[in-house]
């Protein structure tokens, strides 16, 4: 109680959070808005069935927009800036004025955060075409019924929802940068967070109705013995011990201390998880547009080819997903730390620094002895985020939602939790660091 009210006595903090806050409410009540030119009642009837027979790539949305429906003003949530850094980071490794811009620092980031913005605009506007086009020709595919979103098939109401929630990817992208300069944590980190802590309520209620309270007792003991250890092993870290040696200068001695480079144990975080569940939505959005008849070999091929999808890559059990979604988890997280810990670059610096690890020649010897620690601290790391991600989902699904089509329920499991515990932790460091700096006692002990 200490701690809260010394956030509450300063301003600067205080101010800070109150911002976060207000951001967030205003994005809650963004995703309850429907786009103009959508059916009221087919928005309703999507909202009422969604917790009850939702799956496939809608089911995931739901999850990052926390909403009942795609066709609201913040009906993407930042699924499209997630997959536009994403596919700008890949560049980066690739194009050689990327790579210019990265080593250029403040100047360059604020390129490549312009380039991130352009991109994720054409992304939103190709995504909101491709769903509305959807959901008005094939609706029964997509829901597995018709909603009745767009009654008359006007292309003047289609044309309409389609702006409407391209407008709003880019004021929810607006509001996450919003948040990242004038309040807490990193804004895009938090508007999935809240998303996330949306829905977890509401989940809650659908498992006490399909089992009871023995099975939601279940659950929040898996919820707490999941959040126990996502922060044993968030906090855990590889501490590489580093020697600075001596040097007098005139009658001053410098230097002769001892520090490390610390290395955690899951550097990326809950990135490889965001960044492979938006992936994998991918192969489901594709899909949907493939045309209901074919062509004389095979006149069903679109369709065969929308349920092996929808059977093989969205259902927690089957080992295609548990597969292609671990798979996917791992990849990113080598991949984020090759991007976040270059152990050349360290080398360097260690090297001009004078310091030097101990037993190891400096320079290329460096290099590889830290390439070595981060590839064999990663793989471990890796793996723990996608068990997490994927045993809770199977067991949760193969226990309760199996016999009822309910992926819904995959946001009460590791994915959300991941998201959620992680965000929590890095919000909670911020504000730790804020006390500290003002010596007041912080959180973190």
């Amino acid at each position: 109680m200490e701690t809260l009210l010394n956030v509450i006595r300063t301003s600067e903090l205080r101010n800070k959070i109150l911002f976060t806050l207000f951001v967030i409410v205003l994005y809650r009540l963004g995703a309850q808005i429907p786009a103009p030119g959508v059916s009221l009642d087919g928005i309703e009837t999507l909202r009422n069935r969604a917790d009850e027979n939702q799956g496939g790539v809608f089911g995931y949305l739901t999850i990052f927009t926390g909403s009942g429906g795609v066709l609201n003003l913040f009906g993407l949530g930042i699924l499209p800036y997630i997959t536009s850094s994403i596919v700008i980071q890949i560049l980066t490794v690739a194009v050689p004025k990327l790579e210019e811009w990265q080593s250029q620092g403040a100047v360059g980031q604020r390129k490549i955060t312009q380039w991130t913005r352009y991109v994720t605009m054409a992304l939103a506007l190709i995504q909101s075409s491709g769903l509305v086009f959807l959901i008005n020709r094939s609706p029964e595919q997509i829901f597995g019924y018709d909603p009745g979103l767009f009654p008359d098939g006007s292309i003047g109401r289609m044309l309409l929802a389609i702006s409407c929630v391209t407008v709003g990817t880019a004021i929810l992208m607006w509001m996450g940068e919003l948040v990242t300069e004038k309040g807490l944590g990193n804004g895009m980190s938090v508007l999935i967070f809240a998303s996330v802590v949306a829905g977890l309520p509401g989940l809650g209620v659908n498992i006490y109705q399909l089992r009871g309270w023995v099975w939601l007792a279940v659950a929040l003991l898996l919820l707490v013995g999941l959040c126990l250890g996502i922060v044993f092993i968030e906090q855990g870290q590889r501490r590489i011990p580093i020697n600075f040696p001596k040097r007098v200068v005139g009658r001053k001695q410098y230097g002769g201390n001892k520090t490390y480079i610390p290395l955690k144990v899951n550097q990326a975080g809950v990135i490889p998880v965001i960044f492979a569940s938006s992936l994998l939505q991918l192969p489901s959005l594709i899909a949907t547009s493939l045309p209901t008849s074919g062509n004389q070999l095979d006149p069903n091929w679109g369709d065969n080819v929308r349920t092996f999808i929808q059977d093989r890559l969205f259902t927690p059990t089957d080992p295609a997903y548990l597969v292609v979604f671990g798979l996917l988890i791992v990849g990113f997280a080598y991949f984020y730390n090759a991007i976040a810990f270059d152990p050349a670059r360290r080398a360097d610096e260690l090297r001009k620094s004078g310091g030097f690890i101990t037993g190891v020649r400096p320079g290329p010897q460096t290099e590889q002895h830290l390439s070595k620690i981060l590839n064999r601290i990663t793989l471990p790391g890796a793996m723990w985020v996608a068990g997490i991600a994927l045993i809770p989902s199977a067991l949760l699904f193969q226990l309760i939602g199996a016999g009822n089509n309910n992926a819904g329920l995959l946001g009460f499991s590791g994915i959300s939790i991941l998201i959620g515990v992680g965000v929590s932790l890095e919000l909670m460091k911020q504000v730790n660091s804020q006390l500290m700096a003002r010596n007041y006692e912080g959180f973190l002990k």
